[in-house]
């Protein structure tokens, strides 16, 4: 399968349309999954987050870990492990944390500002990077994996 295969561009007009794109993420997500959210501050990242566990079934408040670095949801069937990595310093802050752990084969984890702990935490099956348009957003879904592709085929039939 060569790159172009691998890639979807979205345009998500309003938080409508990631509520709508949420629903369809959730109905092509697998245990195990790790998920990169890529953007600016801003950009949509929680919103996406947030709004992928509503559409799981979720019915508390979904709070950004911003401070507490993840935040653990089971629902759906799912365990979903939420990081936001961006007051990470060092890779040291990493390893004291015991984070590693919750990357495995029942977990699915979803990381705001992987690039904090780049080299540290588990490579993605699939990447979602947002783009803050004039009105809207632009998302780019990269798979890097086989689960990763079989995600991004079922979303396909959501364009």
């Amino acid at each position: 399968m060569n790159d172009h295969n691998n890639v979807l561009m979205l345009n998500l007009a309003d938080e409508s349309a990631t509520v709508s794109f949420a629903k369809q993420l959730s109905a092509c997500i697998y245990a195990g999954m790790v998920i990169y959210l890529v953007g600016e501050l801003g950009a949509g990242k929680t919103t996406l987050v947030r709004a992928l566990l509503h559409a799981l079934g979720y019915r508390g408040r979904v709070k950004s870990p911003t401070y507490t670095l993840l935040e653990h949801y089971e629902i759906g069937g799912f365990h979903l492990c939420h990081f936001d990595l961006y007051r990470l310093n060092n890779s040291n802050e990493w390893e004291q944390t015991g984070f590693r752990d919750e990357f495995n084969q029942s977990n699915i984890c979803l990381l705001e500002w992987p690039e904090k702990a780049h080299g540290f935490v588990s490579k993605a099956d699939i990447i979602f990077t947002f783009e803050i348009l004039r009105a809207g957003r632009n998302l780019k879904i990269h798979a890097l994996t086989h689960v990763g592709r079989k995600c991004l085929k079922n979303l396909q039939h959501w364009v």
